[in-house]
């Protein structure tokens, strides 16, 4: 808190750039609904850029580190009256970035707001947002709680389609926790989509208890191998690499005390992939129809779908396709050239 709310008073104050999000371009869909969502909300939010997954009608969705809600407020648009989101965040006694960093402060964010403030924003304005949405009843809702323990907040098993995160896993402590619970809470079949920055090797002791690369959101990164290895511990597919790019130090002490390590902030996406849902390589056809990718639908760093194009795909993704929310948006052929795609890294 003394970080956030006494060093960084504006956003070059920031020594790094690993406060970014590793998104595409953002559509005119996305843009109109930001402009429809409480200018309170938008204005107590710190968090960076967007991490908006495809497909999303009528989905249920669970934001990890929602802060005031602005991201929730979108996704409510975007799956529509018959979707719900919901946000979880455990906001300390101050107005700070739901990443824990201070992306964009226009001024040093207040210090006396109670512990549950951003909580208490987001709730404060779903009679707003169901009335400019023209919705019958509210399809969000907000829980003040931590990330590792969603059961302690009542969220069930298997109750969601899609679970986000904008870069607040590099702050937990336990970040196999955090992937267990996203696990445990998602439908067969769906799909954590999320943002968060990472190490190309394991990170010391010095730079771990490092307290402006901790602030920076460095010192907590993890190591992109590890990823690999937790998501598999827990029962996702291997990790899915849809962005990339890579954080600099402004900062020459901070730049001696990282060494040869390296950072990037990275978008991946998980997917709970039933057992027995692995059968082989496939071909598959996309047909069209996503809201804002009609034509083509650009689904990670090595697959690219275009509208009536075969594609050769290799059996992680040909049973992710087959199992997901995705399913009907592809025709679906066994078979098909046995490639496997490279697996993106940092």
């Amino acid at each position: 808190q003394d970080y956030y709310g006494k060093e960084l008073q504006k956003s070059e104050d920031l020594k790094t750039n690993a406060c970014i999000t590793s998104a595409r371009p953002v559509s005119k869909l996305v843009r109109d609904a930001l402009e429809r969502i409480h200018e309170e909300v938008v204005a107590r939010y710190y968090g960076c850029g967007l991490v908006i997954p495809e497909c999303l009608t009528s989905c249920w969705i669970l934001d990890l580190g929602s802060g005031s809600g602005r991201d929730c407020y979108l996704l409510s648009q975007l799956v529509g009256e018959q979707g719900h989101v919901t946000g979880i965040d455990m906001t300390e006694g101050q107005v700070r970035h739901r990443s824990g960093a201070p992306c964009h402060p226009s001024s040093t964010p207040p210090t006396s707001l109670p512990s549950s403030c951003q909580v208490e924003v987001a709730k404060k304005h779903i009679a707003y947002h169901t009335d400019k949405f023209g919705y019958r009843k509210p399809n969000v809702e907000f829980f003040h709680g931590y990330m590792e323990k969603l059961g302690d907040a009542g969220l069930a098993d298997e109750s969601y389609d899609i679970v986000i995160s904008n870069c607040v896993i590099n702050l937990a402590p336990d970040k196999r926790a955090v992937l267990q619970e996203a696990f445990r809470v998602l439908k067969p079949g769906g799909e954590m989509y999320f943002s968060d920055v990472y190490a190309s090797q394991r990170l010391s002791e010095t730079i771990r208890k490092h307290r402006v690369l901790w602030g920076e959101c460095l010192a907590g990164a993890l190591y992109w191998r590890d990823l690999y290895s937790i998501a598999e511990e827990v029962g996702f597919s291997p990790p899915c690499l849809v962005t990339a790019s890579p954080i600099t130090i402004g900062d020459k002490e901070l730049e001696g005390i990282v060494g040869n390590c390296r950072f990037v902030s990275a978008t991946y996406r998980l997917f709970k992939v039933p057992g027995g849902s692995r059968t082989g390589p496939g071909q598959v056809t996309y047909n069209g129809g996503i809201v804002g990718h009609e034509r083509e639908l650009v689904f990670d760093a090595n697959f690219t779908f275009k509208e009536g194009e075969v594609v050769d795909v290799d059996a992680e993704m040909a049973a992710i396709l087959q199992s997901s929310r995705f399913a009907e948006k592809f025709l679906i052929r066994a078979g098909g050239a046995n490639t496997a795609a490279p697996q993106g890294c940092c």
